[in-house]
């Protein structure tokens, strides 16, 4: 009785901490789609998990919520695709075809949900849905896993980079439990859940601790003639040697290139120059993107995208529409007719 007691407590430990996190997570995010992927991520398994712990003791529960915790193992995949996806763009939102996937993913689970429940065809989703989510779930972690390791280089030497790795690495083990479960025991899922944001806890803290200490000046603003100098300085080197046409270029790497602490860097931007890293890129990445659309013969929009240090599309067409209020293609007619 004591063991299952303990069983109890450490396979519902994951679910339950899980949803603080991302509830945590979400408020902190303000904005920024790669935390609110994450904290969506998080959210996802800990309803799975939860679902999981609920069935295995008691059997007989309500059959609406076995379908939650399914409709949540759907979005599992999806959830960690996007949120290696938001890690690559320069948009601050999801492209034209990204929020086409999501629509469509939204619109399928919540037909099946509600033309399909499970209370009413309950072998239906025993011998198709629920395989299909599980292989869904794997699609999607093989997509994730083909996004990570082409932007390997882009991530290299980043905090972001080992977070990203462990979080794929962690739902790989998450999904291997549950597809071996038969072999196992279905509360295998729930308890690698439990262990996996425990580790990730632990990993985050342990790099929150090996950082550099903060720096004397990160706790006052830098003074307006020293950041002029510093700005001014950034100015010449990207205009020297172009560096923002590489799309792999890191906020750690242009440190290192202008000779200063990438914190440093990071505050002289944000305070003196009031944008972030990624919005000062896609700034100098628009107005190249400009020069090159005012060329002629004119260029395809795919080459002005990929010679302006854009890594798609999607992203091109959306961050240029943002900044410059128009299309690329109506900037390009507008400045052929002036």
């Amino acid at each position: 009785m004591l063991s299952q007691h303990f069983l109890f407590f450490f396979s519902m430990l994951g679910a339950f901490n899980g949803i603080v996190a991302a509830s945590f997570l979400w408020w902190r995010a303000k904005g920024k789609p790669t935390q609110r992927w994450l904290s969506l991520l998080i959210l996802a398994v800990s309803v799975r998990a939860g679902k999981s712990v609920a069935f295995y003791f008691w059997p007989d529960i309500p059959r609406f919520v076995l379908q939650i915790g399914l409709t949540a193992c759907f979005m599992i995949g999806p959830c960690l695709f996007f949120l290696v996806r938001s890690s690559q763009g320069d948009a601050s939102a999801p492209g034209r075809a990204d929020r086409w996937h999501i629509a469509g993913l939204l619109a399928l689970a919540a037909a099946v949900n509600l033309f399909l429940p499970y209370a009413s065809h309950i072998e239906l989703w025993r011998q198709i849905v629920t395989p299909g989510i599980v292989y869904s779930w794997l699609g999607y972690l093989l997509l994730a896993s083909a996004q990570l390791y082409a932007h390997r280089s882009r991530l290299s030497g980043t905090p972001a980079g080992p977070l990203l790795l462990g979080t794929v690495a962690g739902i790989w083990i998450i999904w291997i439990a549950y597809y071996t479960s038969g072999y196992t025991s279905y509360i295998v899922g729930a308890l690698s859940f439990t262990f996996v944001l425990a580790f990730s806890v632990l990993v985050y803290l342990r790099l929150r601790s090996g950082q550099a200490p903060i720096e004397p000046y990160q706790d006052r603003r830098i003074p307006e003639s020293e950041a002029a100098v510093q700005l001014q300085s950034l100015a010449e080197l990207m205009a020297r040697e172009r560096l923002h046409l590489d799309p792999a270029l890191t906020l750690p790497r242009l440190a290192r290139r202008l000779g200063l602490p990438q914190t440093r860097l990071s505050q002289l931007l944000n305070d003196n120059n009031q944008t972030s890293f990624k919005q000062y890129l896609a700034q100098l990445r628009v107005t190249e993107a400009k020069a090159l659309l005012r060329q002629s013969p004119p260029k395809p929009l795919e080459v002005v995208a990929t010679e302006a240090g854009f890594q798609s599309m999607s992203t091109f067409h959306s961050t240029f529409k943002k900044l410059a209020g128009v299309t690329p293609a109506a900037f390009r007619v507008a400045a052929s007719d002036s």
